[in-house]
């Protein structure tokens, strides 16, 4: 509309260019739906359970959803990623992101303890001669499969009443906001998802000022 705009008013067909008025419509980013830091602690716990019970898919489904939930990372990167990408003593993963640029993410110690029982009682019992050196096994032995992955998250979610029904990117960006909600600054965050620009980042922020407008409102006297 305002090429034809400032066409007819170049070529004298209208007095003024009133395109010029016209202001680009801005993209609609919507927000993605995360859970609540209780309702994610409620999912893992309830992994958990099912992990204390020594079954190999349990203990690795346990581990799934601490690796996600602790770094952030994408379900095709914690799918991608091999037993040496591990570092036990700095408690990092080697990943390796869109592009194939290779970062490294840090994960705490429930992590750490859910990854110590899966290779100790878990992966041994789903390994078989041909298995790959994938970190995470399928339930016959092969790499773990990303859709497979996808159903643990969704089924973790649904586990907790009143929690809405997440993808692995979902709980990816849960991870983000409390990340942020916590204190963590935004480069920190870009640089632990992996993001090439700060601007996708910051779509966790909106998620963010809404929690503490929704907060603000609740408590504050002059709300």
């Amino acid at each position: 509309v305002r090429a034809f705009t400032a066409w007819a008013a170049r070529t004298a067909r209208t007095a003024t260019d009133v395109g010029a008025r016209l202001a680009s419509p801005r993209a609609h980013r919507t927000l993605p739906a995360v859970l609540r830091a209780d309702q994610a602690a409620a999912a893992l716990d309830n992994a958990a359970l099912g992990a204390a019970e020594l079954d190999p898919v349990a203990l690795r489904d346990h581990l799934l959803l601490e690796l996600l939930y602790a770094t952030g990372i994408r379900v095709s990167e914690l799918c991608g990623l091999d037993v040496d990408d591990v570092d036990d003593h700095r408690r990092t993963l080697r990943v390796l992101g869109k592009g194939a640029k290779e970062r490294t993410v840090v994960y705490g110690a429930p992590a750490a303890a859910a990854l110590d029982a899966w290779r100790t009682g878990g992966r041994p019992h789903l390994a078989v001669a041909g298995s790959p050196p994938a970190l995470l096994l399928g339930a016959r032995g092969g790499r773990l499969d990303p859709r497979i992955a996808r159903a643990v998250v969704h089924d973790a979610a649904r586990s907790v009443p009143g929690a809405p029904d997440i993808a692995p990117h979902g709980l990816r960006h849960s991870a983000a906001t409390h990340l942020l909600e916590g204190g963590a600054d935004l480069r920190s965050v870009q640089e632990l998802l992996g993001h090439a620009s700060p601007a996708t980042t910051q779509l966790y922020t909106h998620v963010t000022a809404d929690r503490l407008r929704a907060v603000h409102d609740a408590a504050h006297p002059r709300a």
